[in-house]
């Protein structure tokens, strides 16, 4: 008996004969997504006999539409990658490239933030509310550090035309008070138009214990012998084989955006170990024997010049023996790190190949998110973080002690800036110089066996991330939107280069590109290329305050790339008329997408003015039990400010141990914890042996009764001192005063009460050190925030 049949005789009808269901798609390329229900197409009617069920149809995306696949690695410089003429082996991008096309004119941002909203969306960075890195908004339209709502993401756009859509990797996209379990969600893949997201929600992430998320859902700490780009890897490649199981027929789009090789260096031990000695030469030899390659492969003009080392690079012969095995085993893990994302990334190509989807797959590899990065220092360090955020100092001897942890799950290392130089051939300066073709020019691959014919040649046209979502939406034959989710849409900003998938010819018009990041600025137009010059303190990690020079006051250079391809040879001074026509320009598109105004401070000041406006602090923060990591954006804010934290515990008969609340990690953090009983507190100012302070009472606790405990820390001011206390029972039982403390711990290693997951800040607990009684609350009071700024 069919089912319709058995299904009358259960509802006492005689017989019901159903008409055969329409097809269940109808064609992409709407206008308003997500596109609107249709009208009913069936019939109504008094009864199930006269009536005709048609079930709404379904979008569906252009027949033989193509698979996209879009990477992006982090802070890889234009000559890292042996596909462009580097010092790294890239064996699977190189195969992609001769199977596709290199792109040798294409130009980033200059800094994280705003190269992913502008990769993203089509639109320039600070049109989508992203001028600058997420923890460094502001009150401006340019810089909410979060993408608007009227620039959708090309997920959201291919979600609502027929794809299925993943993202793996770095998210560096949502502001730092949105940065938690709790949201708001705005800014999260998943309200970006990702139907999943595997990956990690920070500027970077410890490769050996990532801080995952999956979904909105922070993941257990994992750890053992398997780094994140593998793990990366392992869940695109089932997520591909489920969507396929699923759908045979739907086209999809994945974005993988690793974090290599952002800092911290660390790679498998067997890759580092490929590389060793190789780097002995110091970075200017590599300079020059860089450039060489690059002009053999034609990657770039035989005239190309070399641009001179700045001053802020020191000459690698004026490092000491020391110094140099340092610089060159922190590059040989560089390399490793790198090398062995291009080795995962090649497996995810293997796995296309195998089944079937190669062919009609639109692949573009973007290498790095902006420049190399010269956050390492001139000697390069143990620690990112510490150095950058902490300014903890490294002697040289300490660094030579850690030579054979580097890379490993005990170091989190950063090459010196050398290296940063050298991996940016032939161009100068560096990450966050916008201004400089060392902070925005990144080598591109595109691949698409279907269209592109004309495997391993060169393009030399002036490409822009902006550019990258309206090839996409071209070569899959469907318009960008002009609502999304109710929301009216701005116009895209990017020029779609698909027609360079078979020709070199330069585009008809004019093209027209500004650049801006922490003051640095440049305006391209047609060849020429105007630009601010960094000043001294500009060209420091961390803006020194107490020097400023006010962005108006940068002086400008102009150059003409048409016949100066490394930006080598300031030509202001011969066409006066032309640099002063470039600066109005670039003022005219600063006030056209939201640039204005220019800050160019980016210091621990800036970030807490920014955290402040969006979560002004409390005079008090509650917990009712254990709590999983909280990230700054919401945590207490306990290095800037004194504070008690006390603690309602209930103590069982076999006595207790474990955390009570922990923050950070042994780089940087703090702990209080129950040591056989013991209130103790261990401070990490940085991993050296030096910088371990520690607290303990003299005296455990009682088992079997409740407990009442407290850990006070008063900051001295101007200094970095801090005078620390432990109490039971309103009795001090403990006190000391610590030398240093921190002011920022490692993104993902967020506040926790009853546990210290990820990487645990001391080893005298194991396994997370869970609290083995019970923490019935946990109140932290900030005791020097004045009664006016208390909420």
């Amino acid at each position: 008996m069919s089912f319709t049949k058995a299904l009358a005789r259960l509802l006492g009808a005689t017989a019901i004969v159903l008409p055969a269901l329409p097809a269940l798609a109808a064609p992409a390329n709407g206008p308003v997504l997500p596109q609107p229900t249709p009208p009913f197409a069936g019939v109504v009617g008094d009864t199930l006999e006269s009536s005709r069920p048609v079930f709404p149809a379904r979008v569906q995306a252009p027949a033989n539409a193509p698979n996209v696949v879009l990477v992006m690695t982090d802070d890889v410089g234009f000559a890292a990658s042996g596909t462009f003429g580097g010092l790294i082996p890239t064996p699977a991008l190189d195969k992609l490239a001769a199977e596709g096309l290199r792109y040798n004119n294409f130009h980033t941002t200059g800094m994280c933030s705003p190269s992913r909203a502008a990769l993203l969306t089509g639109r320039n960075a600070h049109n989508a509310g992203m001028g600058a890195l997420s923890e460094f908004a502001q009150g401006f339209p340019g810089y909410y550090g979060e993408i608007s709502r009227q620039t959708a993401s090309v997920a959201e756009i291919l979600k609502g035309n027929g794809y299925n859509t993943a993202f793996f990797g770095k998210h560096h996209g949502i502001n730092v008070t949105a940065n938690s379990t709790a949201g708001p969600f705005d800014s999260w893949p998943s309200d970006l138009g990702f139907e999943y997201f595997f990956g990690f929600v920070a500027s970077a992430t410890d490769q050996w214990t990532p801080a995952l998320y999956r979904d909105h859902q922070r993941l257990p700490a994992r750890t053992g012998d398997v780094v994140l780009d593998q793990m990366l890897t392992d869940d695109a490649i089932q997520w591909l084989h489920n969507q396929k199981a699923a759908a045979p027929d739907k086209p999809f789009f994945i974005y993988l955006a690793p974090g290599t090789a952002h800092a911290p260096l660390q790679a498998p031990p067997e890759w580092i170990a490929r590389f060793k000695g190789r780097f002995d030469a110091g970075w200017d030899a590599w300079r020059e024997k860089i450039l060489a390659e690059q002009k053999a492969k034609g990657i770039v003009p035989a005239d190309t010049r070399l641009t001179p080392r700045p001053a802020i690079v020191p000459a690698w012969d004026s490092l000491t023996a020391g110094q140099k095995k340092v610089a060159a085993r922190l590059m040989e893990v560089y390399a490793a790190q790198l090398a062995f994302q291009d080795h995962e990334f090649g497996r995810l190509v293997d796995e296309l190949k195998r089944i079937g989807q190669y062919d009609n797959t639109l692949i573009v590899f973007i290498q790095g998110d902006n420049g190399a990065s010269s956050e390492g220092g001139p000697f390069g360090t143990s620690d990112d973080t510490g150095r950058l955020v902490n300014q903890q100092p490294e002697s040289d001897a300490w660094l030579l002690s850690q030579l054979d942890k580097f890379g490993g799950p005990d170091s989190r290392g950063h090459y010196p800036i050398g290296w940063a130089w050298t991996t940016n051939t032939p161009f100068s300066y560096f990450k966050r110089h916008a201004s400089h073709l060392g902070g925005i020019r990144n080598g591109m691959v595109a691949s698409w066996p279907r269209a592109i014919k004309a495997g391993g040649q060169v393009r030399t046209q002036f490409q822009h991330l902006i550019d990258v979502v309206p090839t996409i939406l071209d070569a899959i034959g469907i318009e960008a939107p002009s609502v999304v989710n109710g929301v009216a849409q701005k116009p895209m900003d990017g020029h779609s280069f698909e027609a360079t998938f078979t020709s070199n010819a330069k585009p008809a018009g004019s093209r027209v590109q500004y650049f801006e990041q922490i003051g640095n600025r440049g305006i391209y137009k047609d060849g020429w290329f105007a630009s601010t010059v960094p000043p001294e303190a500009a060209l420091e990690v961390v803006t020194n305050a107490s020097r400023p020079v006010p962005p108006q006051d940068y002086e400008w250079a102009l150059y003409n790339l048409d016949k100066d391809f490394s930006q080598s040879t300031d030509i202001s001074a011969q066409y006066p008329d032309k640099l002063r026509d470039m600066r109005a320009l670039w003022l005219a598109e600063a006030r056209r997408y939201q640039v204005l105004p220019v800050n160019n401070k980016i210091d621990a000041a800036r970030a807490e003015a920014e955290l402040v406006a969006h979560n002004p602090p409390r005079a008090r923060y509650t917990y009712w039990g254990v709590t999983d990591a909280l990230e700054r954006g919401v945590a207490p804010p306990i290095f800037t400010h004194s504070f008690k934290l006390t603690a309602d515990l209930a103590i069982p008969a076999k006595g207790a141990a474990g955390v009570i609340a922990a923050v950070g990690d042994p780089y940087g953090g703090w702990s209080f914890f129950l040591d056989n009983g013991r209130p103790t507190v261990v401070h990490a100012y940085s991993q050296q042996p030096e910088h371990n302070y520690r607290l303990q009472s003299s005296e455990a606790l009682a088992a079997g009764r409740d407990a009442k405990l407290s850990y006070t820390v008063v900051y001295r001011k101007d200094s970095r001192v801090a005078d620390v206390s432990i109490e039971v029972g309103g009795k001090q039982v403990a006190s000391a005063r610590f030398p240093n403390h921190i002011n920022m711990v490692a993104q993902g290693e967020g506040f926790e009460v009853g546990k210290d997951s990820g990487m645990p800040v001391t080893s005298a607990y194991a396994d997370g050190g869970h609290f083995t009684g019970t923490i019935r609350r946990v109140d932290i009071d900030l005791t020097d925030l004045p009664a006016s700024a208390a909420r």
